[in-house]
């Protein structure tokens, strides 16, 4: 059984791994002809580390200019995606920005919940610069399964190939079709907020990631549907998750937890509502029989999977740069490319605040 995790003591703030290089392995043997060898995925060997504790955020979307005029300059170019979130972005170099203007891109994609940039250099400056930058938007989050970049630990991989399919074998090949909407972590006691998604290679079509606006999902609902869910609690679990890694041998960080957290929470900038489950990660109503729970989150999870209309695809492209707001989204991976074709991503995860419940309105 997962630990508790109900409620909190004293504000922690997370320590980063210390510094002894660990004994590991690399899982993909390097290219001489491959220019991101570095970024290969690598697996740490740890002792078990503690649970991750509470600490004090204050979201940079709170200090930003609403105007935006060190993010959305004369030369910034954007193409809005859907009118409920997605927007591209040209002309704005994500490693130049000032410290106001990386205010100005919490709240901008708070804002617009998911927003790619196109023309980034993220994947070319130095590992500890990357640390450096997302750090301004909150602690690193460090995955508790240890698949990431040798030495940094917070920069997890995402990748596969011919000889490792990923998740193409253990969940795609067993289904007719796939998709897996989940928020990142969403366990965690205070999961990610504004989240960084940049693309090392890929195919050149396929491979997409699909993100709805949780904010528009729960406007859909009725009055009085919306008054039934305030103040109502989910279970979010990582026991699954951890149990699939350990069957396929991959090293485990941090015991499995799972958090109660409110089922509508409120962004702590813009105060949107927004639906705060995930098929992924959430098991049960807090208070509920197994069936009410059951039929409430099938209800929810159903709603959230067929809202095509607050649902948009985000593809890549070299120098892509996808960033979105975890409290307010879910995502799916799309597995439609060819097996042969690498495909290597690294996601940056900032952890937020601890999420906060609306009240009833």
């Amino acid at each position: 059984m997962a630990p508790s995790v109900a409620e909190s003591q004293q504000p922690a703030r997370p320590t980063a791994i210390e510094a002894a290089k660990p004994a590991g392995k690399f899982t993909v043997k390097a290219d001489p002809s491959y220019e991101y060898n570095k970024y290969l995925p690598y697996q740490e060997t740890f002792g078990k580390e503690e649970p991750l504790q509470y600490f004090d955020h204050v979201d940079p979307a709170s200090r930003a200019d609403p105007a935006k005029p060190n993010l959305l300059t004369a030369d910034a170019k954007l193409h809005h995606l859907s009118p409920y979130l997605g927007t591209e972005v040209s002309g704005v170099q994500l490693s130049k920005l000032s410290n106001e203007g990386l205010d100005e891109l919490a709240l901008f994609v708070a804002e617009r919940k998911f927003v790619v940039f196109r023309d980034q250099d993220l994947k070319d400056v130095s590992p500890d610069q990357q640390l450096e930058f997302v750090t301004h938007f909150g602690p690193p989050h460090v995955h508790p399964i240890a698949v990431n970049v040798e030495e940094y630990p917070a920069l997890a991989v995402v990748y596969r190939d011919e000889e490792r399919p990923g998740f193409n074998d253990y969940l795609v090949g067993t289904q007719i079709n796939h998709t897996g909407w989940h928020s990142d972590v969403s366990y965690e006691k205070q999961p990610p907020g504004t989240t960084f998604f940049y693309i090392v290679d890929g195919p050149e079509s396929g491979g997409d990631t699909l993100f709805l606006s949780s904010v528009e999902a729960y406007n859909r609902l009725s009055p009085e549907f919306k008054k039934r869910l305030i103040g109502l609690k989910a279970v979010h679990t990582a026991v699954p998750q951890a149990e699939s890694a350990a069957k396929r041998g991959l090293p485990i960080r941090r015991d499995p937890v799972e958090t109660e957290h409110p089922i509508v929470r409120v962004h702590p900038v813009t105060k949107e509502k927004a639906l705060f489950i995930n098929p992924g990660f959430t098991t049960r109503i807090v208070g509920f029989k197994k069936e009410e729970s059951d039929a409430l989150l099938g209800f929810l999870f159903d709603h959230i999977a067929k809202g095509a209309d607050f649902h948009v695809r985000a593809s890549y492209r070299p120098g892509s740069v996808a960033i979105w707001d975890n409290r307010v989204t879910a995502h799916s991976a799309i597995p439609d490319f060819d097996r042969k074709i690498r495909r290597h991503h690294i996601r940056l995860t900032p952890q937020a605040e601890k999420p906060i419940p609306a009240e009833e309105i």
